[in-house]
């Protein structure tokens, strides 16, 4: 595939970096117009979504140089190439560190959870979708062994070094099959979004739509690195898949309260006859 998308002289416009940025782009457009639609603060979405963003991005690499520095400190420059590596595992402790941010944001600003999550859901579907696209390019959480026709082949050594992609062996293109559910599911929530009967539903659909995804791809996925449980019968993010949809499954089924009132259409008042008042008789 194509790890580098293309040069600007000297300088490299990785493939990865290049994608993920557009499915960020698009997924706020998308959270601003969820926003709208639901009666929330579109400025506090859009605050949100910038702070995920960069505690994402910042505490990520953070850790990838605290776990890497017994190395680094002697090498000080290869800090300037952390930024061409990906790893699965990076995109999970980035994922967290954002929700937690999320949280703490949503609780000082007091905005509301699972409205919140409901204009949310979409978004971040589209925006992983788009990541998958980034990391079929790069050779990121590359495939199992594959004799289909629509088999990738990764023949560049930047695949390997920045992804430890497998050089010169047809693979599944995985990340395909997991971005095609990703855009699905983020269609398919847009399209729920008016008909949610409570708070959460989309973000309860969204949690269990990706965690069935998840569980469903990663039988096509390389296991290398993906920890295994159960003596390999089961991977560790099909664990996270189940935990997933247990999440979504309990965000759907919520108490009464926490239901939408739905206006009743006004009942027509019918116009009282006039009183009529009896005359006395001159007879």
């Amino acid at each position: 595939m194509h790890p580098v998308l293309f040069h600007i002289g000297s300088l490299v416009i990785p493939s990865y970096g290049a994608t993920a940025a557009a499915g960020v782009l698009f997924a706020l457009m998308l959270a601003m117009h969820a926003a709208r639609r639901l009666g929330t603060d579109p400025n506090r979405i859009w605050s949100l979504c910038i702070l995920m963003l960069f505690s994402a991005l910042v505490g990520s690499r953070l850790l990838l140089v605290i776990a890497n520095w017994s190395v680094l400190r002697h090498h000080p420059l290869w800090m300037l190439s952390l930024a061409m590596i990906h790893h699965p595992l990076l995109a999970v402790i980035g994922s967290v560190i954002a929700l937690a941010v999320a949280a703490v944001y949503a609780r000082v600003y007091r905005l509301p959870f699972r409205t919140t999550a409901d204009v949310l859901a979409a978004p971040v579907a589209l925006g992983l979708a788009f990541e998958q696209i980034g990391a079929l390019l790069a050779g990121s959480g590359y495939g199992t062994g594959a004799q289909v026709p629509w088999a990738v082949t990764y023949n560049d050594p930047l695949a390997e070094r920045w992804s430890d992609a497998p050089l010169g062996i047809p693979v599944h293109p995985v990340q395909a099959y997991a971005a095609l559910g990703l855009f699905a599911i983020a269609g398919g929530l847009l399209t729920w979004l008016p008909h949610r009967r409570q708070n959460g539903d989309i973000a309860g659909l969204f949690l269990s739509a990706t965690g069935i995804v998840l569980f469903i791809t990663e039988f096509w996925r390389d296991p290398f690195g993906r920890g295994s449980l159960l003596g390999g019968v089961i991977k560790g993010p099909q664990v996270a898949g189940i935990v997933l949809v247990l999440a979504g499954a309990s965000m759907l089924f919520e108490s009464k309260p926490q239901r939408i009132a739905v206006a009743s259409a006004p009942v027509e008042q019918l116009p009282s006859p006039p009183l009529e008042i009896e005359r006395p008789s001159h007879d």
